[in-house]
């Protein structure tokens, strides 16, 4: 992976986070920002010498979207 798809990935996850922290801060008085959908990927395999189980989740939100959207244009600024 190149250094600008690193960048990428770095401000995406660092976008979520920051947005869902300023959801559940802004939840009181916009309860709608703390509604969320959670998205759950579990893939495992059993091939006698090698059992893997595997679990991925991720819990969106309004608020975690838009941090994922503010981190994307920011990513496109810097380019």
């Amino acid at each position: 992976m190149g250094k600008e798809t690193l960048t990428l990935v770095f401000l995406l996850v660092s976008g979520l986070l920051c947005g869902s922290i300023v959801g559940e801060i802004l939840g009181p008085w916009v309860p709608f920002l703390t509604k969320s959908k959670t998205i759950t990927w579990s893939p495992a395999a059993d091939l006698e010498i090698l059992k893997y189980d595997l679990n991925f989740q991720v819990k969106l939100n309004l608020a975690s979207i838009g941090g994922l959207a503010l981190a994307f244009w920011i990513h496109r600024r810097i380019k």
